[in-house]
């Protein structure tokens, strides 16, 4: 049976214009916020389009539109929540070599320290330790987004490497403070934690390959 005359017609599996006009970009905000909660209840696995689609109040097929597969949505929920660190980070220009170490130790835990910006970070890690998928979605992003610019700002033949030991100092403090809670570390002063890892984390980006830190002073 033909359409009706005046109606256009509209490929099975794409969002009407009425729901892209109605869900642009408030839709999109809240499947991201549906998916990250999807994530963080069912897993990677478990979580579904359809779900997605239910807490976010929209069409499976509107999901579709803007990201594609579940892999889409969960590489657009990984970078949505890491926006702060990676916003946070110089472009193309070289890192003042005294002082990125505590400037990029804050810069981290400014973000974890901040519940609303927590909260998402922490339903992306929890799917990332428990589906492989989605943890080299959230490798394949930290590595192009964060350690990349972090490599770019050194001037060092090893810059990959320095960045990855340095990311991997602060990496290991979030995962033991904010997802397992193991004490003392998660009841102690963020500015503790600032105060001890920064120079670590200085070390580890400019110091002298081979010296310890105490070595370094």
């Amino acid at each position: 049976m033909s359409a009706p005359v005046g109606k256009p017609t509209r490929r099975r599996g794409r969002p009407s214009r009425a729901e892209t006009a109605d869900g642009t970009p408030a839709a999109k905000d809240r499947i991201l916020e549906s998916a990250r909660t999807a994530f963080a209840a069912s897993g990677y696995d478990k979580a579904s389009i359809r779900a997605i689609a239910r807490g976010a109040e929209v069409n499976p097929a509107l999901v579709h539109h803007y990201f594609g597969t579940k892999e889409g949505v969960f590489a657009a929920a990984v970078a949505a929540a890491a926006a702060p660190a990676t916003q946070g980070l110089p472009q193309d220009a070289q890192f003042a070599a005294d002082e990125f170490g505590e400037r990029f130790t804050r810069l981290f835990f400014g973000i974890w320290e901040n519940p609303v910006t927590r909260s998402p970070l922490l339903a992306i890690v929890r799917s990332a330790m428990n589906n492989e998928t989605a943890a080299r979605i959230f490798r394949g992003f930290v590595t192009q987004q964060l350690l990349s610019r972090i490599a770019g700002g050194l001037d060092a033949p090893d810059a990959e490497l320095r960045a990855e030991l340095a990311a991997s100092q602060l990496v290991g403090t979030v995962l033991l403070r904010y997802v397992l809670k193991a004490e003392p570390l998660a009841g102690a002063p963020a500015e503790e934690l600032i105060r001890r890892l920064a120079p670590v984390v200085q070390h580890h980006l400019t110091g002298e390959a081979g010296r310890s830190l105490g070595e370094a002073r």
